[in-house]
């Protein structure tokens, strides 16, 4: 089973995304947090709010159920490509589990390095001293771990620049701790494909569709 927790970045849920969320046909908690102005400049890590308000939501929803809470959390995005085997792959992770990601960090892939079953370093195109050199889209999170560590969340202050996995990550686990999956973090089942801006300098000024559909 999968629950989808939407966090869309906004001071209000916009229609466009609330019909969306609706013809999906999949279980969804439809969230809005806006980020603030001053972190929207080039080079800020982006979604930070918004993976905080899905923490915060997660920890709300199951403080006062009793342990053991089976799931596992995911951190999706809207600029990524995934196959449905890696959410099989993800499903028995006991604390954190790790991947390969594609097309990510100036390289065809990053990976953590593996060797007799334990990550012992990482396969980076940037920082690979970084403690977890490892893109959001590869790493999961059972439930019980995050609902053990209520503090754990992705910091603005005293987070670099490409170091909110890393600052996130050590908060919860240690690198012996990490669970290898993706045959051993030999295949790639996510891409960093990236959602770009789209162009439309053919968009007719005149004489427009008699149409008006929302895209």
């Amino acid at each position: 089973r999968l629950h989808w927790i939407l966090v869309e970045d906004a001071a209000a849920r916009s229609e466009l995304v609330t019909r969306f969320v609706a013809g999906a046909g999949l279980p969804c908690t439809h969230l809005h947090v806006p980020t603030p102005r001053r972190y929207k400049r080039p080079g800020l890590p982006r979604a930070t709010e918004q993976r905080n308000a899905g923490l915060a939501w997660l920890r709300q929803r199951h403080q006062h159920l009793p342990p053991p809470q089976p799931g596992v959390l995911f951190f999706a995005d809207d600029d990524n490509t995934y196959s449905l085997e890696l959410f099989q792959e993800m499903r028995t992770t006991r604390k954190v589990s790790v991947w390969p990601v594609g097309l990510v960090g100036g390289r065809r892939y990053e990976r953590p390095v593996v060797e007799n079953g334990k990550v012992v370093g990482w396969y980076t195109g940037w920082r690979a001293d970084r403690p977890f050199a490892i893109d959001m889209a590869g790493f999961a999170v059972s439930l019980q771990v995050i609902l053990s560590h209520p503090k754990a969340v992705f910091k603005r202050r005293g987070s670099q620049p490409g170091m909110q996995e890393s600052d996130f990550l050590k908060q919860i686990t240690t690198v012996e701790e990490l669970e290898p999956k993706a045959n051993n973090c030999t295949k790639v089942l996510v891409w960093h494909t990236r959602t770009e801006k789209v162009n439309l300098a053919n968009e007719p000024k005149y004489h427009l569709d008699t149409v008006n559909i929302e895209v």
